[in-house]
């Protein structure tokens, strides 16, 4: 018998054939960061965040074991704490430990197989948290609602700079629905890269040993796998790079020649040097995202950071008018 409670929620092939030829067929092409994450893609991700040039995960952990007491008890007992894009539960792993049952975490991934392994970890590691997880991608806020235990503070975990993926409109909206959802004394601790040296930011993004250029090339060997659309791996390149003007790093594959595939009987044809773009990473500096924060109806409560100001971690409030 399991451990925890497990909710599956995830997508159909039909919605990731319609996911895909909706991106591939638009000008120009986009897909979504989330089709990155199947098992191989939760797997790799891993692999990047223990490169050398990849600062974020090592920096974050370290904000978290050194305030992680400090958070929980500002967070307060009794409390649900969801975790969008839960990955290996490792940095909720360092923030539960601190909390005094009745506790729940409710893990929210994509990746219906890794988020199995990991909970069993977290399990054993702290088999006195009450775990229901939920496979889904957690833009499906709406399916959540009647997941959420009635009793206790509900606490967003959101880090790793996820929120870096989202436009900064959209963004706001996803705070707010998120608020919404988490209730009036909800909490919010989100983890926020900030800006920085720009090469520091386009080493991060592409790693020496070429993890990342295998990570996001990897949603094509997806697209082969599942969809069976017989794309030439080696006829695309990875690249990624910071735009310093609009203060986000952007990630896309480019096609190496022109060239055509199928997807459910649609013709895919990409030009030479054409790229499908799939995703971006915000970075923004400490104020740029109190405005940000405070446009969703937010306010900072606590903001933990290291010497470095590389990267940092906000407890938010829904903000009293």
């Amino acid at each position: 018998m399991s451990d925890f409670v497990f909710h599956d929620l995830g997508g159909t092939s039909e919605s990731l054939v319609k996911t895909v030829l909706k991106g591939l067929t638009a000008k120009p092409k986009k897909l979504p960061c989330h089709l990155l994450y199947d098992e191989l893609g939760s797997q790799l991700f891993e692999a990047i965040c223990e490169t050398p040039e990849y600062y974020l995960t090592r920096t974050e952990l370290k904000l978290l074991a050194d305030h992680g007491a400090e958070m929980a008890s500002l967070i307060g007992e009794a409390a649900t704490v969801l975790e969008f894009g839960a990955g290996n539960t490792r940095k909720a792993r360092l923030l539960l430990k601190h909390f005094v049952p009745p506790t729940t975490y409710l893990p929210i991934d994509i990746s219906r197989e890794h988020l199995k392994k990991s909970l069993g970890q977290l399990k054993h590691a702290l088999p006195e948290i009450r775990v229901e997880a939920i496979c889904a991608d957690f833009g499906q806020l709406g399916e959540l609602g009647p997941l959420l235990p009635k009793i206790g503070r509900n606490v967003l975990f959101f880090p790793g700079s996820t929120i870096g993926n989202f436009e900064p409109e959209e963004a706001i909206l996803f705070l707010r629905r998120t608020a919404h959802l988490i209730g009036a004394d909800g909490l919010m601790l989100i983890g926020v890269d900030l800006k920085k040296d720009p090469q520091r930011l386009h080493l991060a993004y592409n790693d020496s040993a070429g993890v990342t250029a295998k990570f996001e090339k990897n949603v094509l060997s997806r697209l082969n796998q599942e969809l069976g659309a017989g794309i030439d791996l080696d006829g695309f390149s990875y690249r990624g790079f910071y735009n310093e003007r609009i203060g986000r790093v952007e990630m896309f594959l480019v096609s190496e020649l022109g060239q055509s595939f199928f997807i459910d009987g649609t013709t895919i044809t990409f030009e030479a040097n054409e790229a499908v773009h799939l995703e971006n990473s915000y970075k923004y500096s400490l104020e740029e995202f109190r405005v940000l924060a405070r446009n969703a109806g937010l306010d900072i409560m606590k903001t933990w950071c290291d010497p470095g100001l590389l990267f940092s971690v906000h407890l938010l409030h829904l903000a009293v008018r």
